[in-house]
């Protein structure tokens, strides 16, 4: 089957996708600007051609805790919601990252904190990529910035939470998962029927045991274990970063932008070329593992670095940790569910510069 082109909203998107990937269920609970997701499964209902498992749970902390029993069963499990419905799940976020499971968690972000508002936002930085929950713990995390990457991550996620027995989350916001772009769907993949070593299948003959649990009370062995973890998350470092460069070859000044900024930032770099100003964006399409390294070496290159984000500035702080003090590193934002205009990246990168 080849691939096919839809028209679809950034959450419709991610919906299909999971369908297709030969997820092997879906626990959530509704909460805008997100709710398309589970609306849109409710609809498909692939329980009736694939098999997939789609549910309402009663609450956030229900549908997380699903997904922790589903993911202990090897299985191929998401959950997704925005801001308030996540910091319900960091108990459970990190019991499955304590207990090494895989599974997909889906962020469409809104402003805050508190209720907040139901408009788009990046607030939900330091939650997502420091770890929101106790112990330490990272999720590997994919910022999407077009409705084809929130379908295209689905797949990418569940490989990388089975690669690396790690929960993935897909950080995104209300405008990716509310806006309407052309999208290639790949072809209907079937359910995996492969049991996993690791899972709790029941009793088997042909091996010992599986318990699985978070808990160790012997804090010789915990460190062990938290060492162990220390170790998958550098290698997940080395080898997993992604990033984007847009006209970074001869930038003078670079924007660091993930989402809907990078593309704000995008238009942002063709008007300040416009005006003779030798701008470029580096777009972090993994924001764990950062692209410390790539910046670090950009940082040698130009004059000076403009992070520009929805929020209060939290990506900031790891752009001046990669550069190291190389270069004067900025920030830009708007907040409160406000999304910066090209323009107004363009003039504050003027001002920094008059300055």
């Amino acid at each position: 089957m080849e691939r096919e082109l839809r028209l679809m909203k950034g959450n419709e998107a991610i919906a299909e996708a999971a369908i297709r990937a030969g997820a092997d269920g879906y626990f959530g609970y509704p909460i805008t600007p997100q709710s398309e997701i589970i609306e849109y499964l409710m609809e498909a209902k692939p329980w009736e051609t694939t098999g997939m498992v789609v549910l309402q749970a009663e609450s956030e902390l229900a549908a997380i805790n699903m997904v922790y029993g589903g993911a202990g069963c090897g299985k191929k499990v998401m959950t997704s919601s925005s801001s308030p419905g996540i910091s319900l799940k960091q108990e459970g976020i990190t019991y499955i990252a304590g207990a090494e499971l895989p599974c997909l968690v889906v962020n469409v972000v809104r402003g805050g904190p508190g209720l907040g508002t139901i408009q788009p936002s990046q607030s939900d930085y330091f939650q997502a990529v420091k770890g929101g929950g106790h112990g330490d713990y990272h999720l590997i995390v994919l910022a999407p910035a077009s409705v084809q990457e929130m379908a295209d991550f689905v797949g990418l996620g569940f490989d990388l939470a089975f690669k690396y027995r790690n929960p993935v989350m897909i950080l995104s916001d209300g405008a990716i998962g509310q806006m309407m772009e052309k999208v290639w769907l790949g072809p209907q993949k079937e359910r995996s029927k492969t049991i996993q070593e690791w899972a709790t299948t029941g009793k088997s003959p042909d091996r010992k045991r599986n318990i699985i649990t978070s808990l160790e009370l012997d804090p010789y062995r915990q460190e062990i274990f938290n060492q162990k973890l220390v170790s998958k998350y550098n290698e997940i470092k080395e080898k997993e970063v992604r990033f984007e460069e847009f006209q970074c070859e001869d930038a003078e000044y670079l924007m660091v932008a993930y989402g809907t900024s990078a593309r704000v930032c995008q238009k942002a770099v063709e008007l300040a070329r416009n005006q003779g100003i030798k701008a470029g964006l580096l777009r972090p399409i993994t924001l764990f593992p950062f692209p410390s390294a790539q910046l670090n070496k950009r940082a040698d290159m130009v004059k000076m670095m403009l992070a520009v984000e929805m929020s209060a500035g939290q990506m900031v702080e790891d752009v001046m940790l990669s550069v190291n003090g190389k270069v004067p590193v900025y920030y830009y934002g708007r907040m409160g569910g406000m999304i910066p205009t090209p323009d107004e990246v363009v003039d504050n990168l003027k001002t920094r510069i008059g300055g």
